[in-house]
């Protein structure tokens, strides 16, 4: 479970900084686009915290783990702007 407990916890901070990194820089209509995706992953940060806070470590990867995608969507899409590239699978 030890090892589980730490990929929860680098996954949720590797979510936390990529959420505090992303610049939405699309025009509309793809703007939209963009807070739908930022929307998505804060809304998979916060159940995966409410995962954690549970003990319920797979579903809380899951959600950092999804939610993170949604992100890496986005920049692949062109509609976020990051400084940190090494957040994402770009």
């Amino acid at each position: 479970m030890r090892g589980l407990e730490e990929k929860v916890n680098r996954y949720r901070e590797l979510l936390e900084k990529a959420i505090k990194d992303v610049k939405i820089v699309a025009p509309q209509p793809l703007h939209d686009v963009a807070e739908d995706y930022l929307m998505m992953a804060k809304s998979y940060y916060q159940d995966g915290v409410h995962f954690q806070e549970k003990r319920d470590l797979v579903n809380a990867l899951a959600c950092f783990s999804y939610g993170h995608a949604w992100l890496d969507a986005g920049v692949r899409l062109g509609v976020f702007d990051v400084r940190d590239k090494t957040l994402f699978a770009i």
